[in-house]
């Protein structure tokens, strides 16, 4: 029997999984449930290849481990076989805590509670199940062990994450623009001091990735449509969950029920064991199958909105580099109500105004450190100088690199 399975991926060929603790992760009923969670959210409305599920999207990030793994060791950057395996684990369980549809549950169903916050009680209960296997792994993962570095590895501006979702999503977009060189970043890779850092010949990869990383964001994530149908989605479950808290009848399968008919947060997830054990049935089958059911709800608004979603009638979406007047909405979601004769509360479920910002790199949050070799002298030579890629950079400046954009979208029901 070999030692290892293997999966084959059409972005990175062949990825083996050693058998052990690694295959019982990739195995584990929590892990499989991400094959039901879409990566990209709603963004298959702009993109129809964007299909991709989370479970593909952390396979390729435990590949990319693996590889950057090998070239640090190549290097003479020690790492024991126990951390080796932990680094492996937390990258494979770091989106595990994902519910359907990309963020959207943490802003309508659930509060004061991040994916993250989420994707660490599983891996604790994995942890427990597993008689403490993944101790060193979940140490890792909050940054809670010496060697800095490997966390940087789970979670940083040149994570293994970010490396693979940029190259997975553009592939099944269909989209050049997020192909970076992942394979050419990781060999670049080098720690010193403890931290993260790329070798100089790796500069011009980086600056390729910082530009595709913003290109990525405002031409596939962030695109007009795809949000103006994340927020029909977002609408339809506030409204459901609006009704559900006035003691009206919604259906629902029993794991959204709980989140619909319950105010959930972060304590409640503290003291309900039954928030966790649901959010562990929820993935994207919950709300299409609810959905369905909802096109034929009493409630007008509910109707409306499912029936958007179902069909693919997007809200129009207006953007704007200002904010929009309050007077032209106000007056906006007086018409709504008088077309869909709801009242003029009831019409704010059909509108939706967002602030979105985004920037491509900002060092104070965490930078990327590019490493120089210096050579100006004999008595230099040897010597390491590392600078931040905004210093570093000939194509950039720091004040592009940090520049935020902001934008302001409005979307509606189509009058």
């Amino acid at each position: 029997m070999n030692d290892f399975k293997v999966i084959n991926d059409p972005v990175f060929g062949f990825i083996r999984i050693p058998r052990g603790l690694l295959l019982d992760i990739v195995k584990h009923r929590l892990f499989q449930r991400l094959s039901r969670i879409k990566q990209l959210g709603m963004a298959s409305v702009v993109y129809p290849g964007a299909q991709h599920t989370r479970f593909q999207h952390s396979l390729g990030a435990f590949h990319l481990m693996s590889e950057a793994i090998l070239s640090l060791q190549q290097k003479g950057i020690f790492i024991f076989e126990s951390e080796r395996e932990a680094l492996k684990a937390a990258i494979l369980l770091h989106d595990v805590g994902h519910g359907p549809f990309s963020h959207v549950l943490e802003h309508t169903l659930i509060h004061d509670i991040s994916h993250e916050d989420i994707s660490l009680l599983m891996m604790e209960q994995i942890n427990r199940e597993m008689n403490g296997a993944l101790t060193l792994a979940i140490k890792i993962f909050k940054d809670d062990y010496p060697k800095r570095f490997l966390h940087q590895l789970i979670s940083s501006q040149l994570d293994m994450d970010r490396l693979d979702y940029l190259r997975r999503d553009s592939f099944f977009a269909g989209v050049t623009e997020g192909n970076i060189g992942s394979a050419r970043i990781i060999k670049m890779l080098n720690v010193v001091d403890d931290r993260l850092v790329v070798e100089q010949k790796g500069i011009y990869s980086i600056e390729n990735y910082l530009t595709s990383r913003r290109l990525m964001y405002w031409q596939v994530y962030l695109h007009k449509t795809t949000v103006a149908y994340e927020k029909t989605l977002v609408n339809l479950l506030r409204r459901a969950k609006h009704l559900a808290q006035q003691g009206e009848e919604v259906f629902a399968t029993p794991a959204l029920r709980y989140f619909l008919y319950n105010d959930v947060d972060a304590k409640t997830f503290e003291e309900d064991p039954q928030a966790l054990a649901n959010y562990e049935l929820l993935d994207d089958n919950d709300i299409w199958a609810s959905v369905k059911a909802w096109m034929s709800h009493s409630d007008r608004v509910l109707s409306i909105l499912a029936h958007d979603l179902a069909e693919r009638k997007i809200f129009r979406v207006e953007v704007s580099e200002n904010p929009f007047d309050q007077d032209r909405v106000r007056s906006l979601q007086q018409q709504l109500a008088d077309v869909y004769e709801v009242s003029f509360d009831d019409a704010a479920f059909l509108i939706s105004m967002n602030t979105i910002e985004k920037d491509m790199y900002d060092p104070s949050d965490d930078q990327i450190d590019i490493l120089f070799k210096s050579n100006e002298s004999p008595t230099d030579v040897g010597k390491v100088v590392i600078k931040d890629i905004s210093e570093a950079s000939e194509l950039f400046n720091i004040s592009l690199l940090s520049k935020k954009i902001r934008k302001y979208y409005l979307c509606y029901q189509r009058i």
